[in-house]
Formats: structure tokens, sequence, C-alpha cells
């Protein structure tokens, strides 16, 4: 037997779990999100989709997004994305 627990934020039914903390905690290691929905078997569209959810119920971004190009493209965990997730943890 074994125990299990679930760690889920909610403010007012806007939620934080899981899933959005292993994908930041994956950008954040990466600086990509689509490396950290791969790692995590997700497309990238529904990772995409997932932090958008999050930063729309939480009211602030939580990955600064740069648009490829010649040196690539990327996402990086804000500071107040790292904050949130600190405190998660």
């Amino acid at each position: 037997m074994n125990v299990v627990f679930k760690v889920l934020l909610d403010n007012s039914g806007q939620r934080f779990g899981k899933a959005p903390y292993e994908l930041l905690k994956g950008a954040e290691e990466t600086d990509s999100l689509h490396q950290a929905a791969d790692q995590l078997s997700m497309s990238y569209s529904k990772a995409w989709r997932l932090i958008q959810i999050v930063e729309k119920r939480l009211g602030f971004a939580f990955l600064d997004k740069k648009v490829g190009g010649l040196s690539g493209g990327g996402s990086r965990v804000t500071p107040e994305g790292k904050e949130f997730l600190r405190r998660y943890e």
C-alpha cells in the first residue's frame, strides 16, 4: 500500500496543480516550453493552452516567450512565475 496525495491550489475556483507545475519546472530547466512538453509526452499545443489557462486564471504571466528566428525561440519562466513555483513547492 502507498499513501498518495495531490496538492492543488484553489483561489475561488482558479486552480493550479501538477501538470502546469511540471511544465513550468521543465521550461525553467530548458528555457523551452516545447522541450518541457516533450519530456512529459505532451503535445506543444496542449502545453501552450494549459499555460495560457493558468496565466489567465491567476492573472500574471508565467513565461516570457520569444518567437523563433535565426537564434531560435524559447520560453523563460518570469520572476513572478519562479516565486510562485518556489511557494508551491
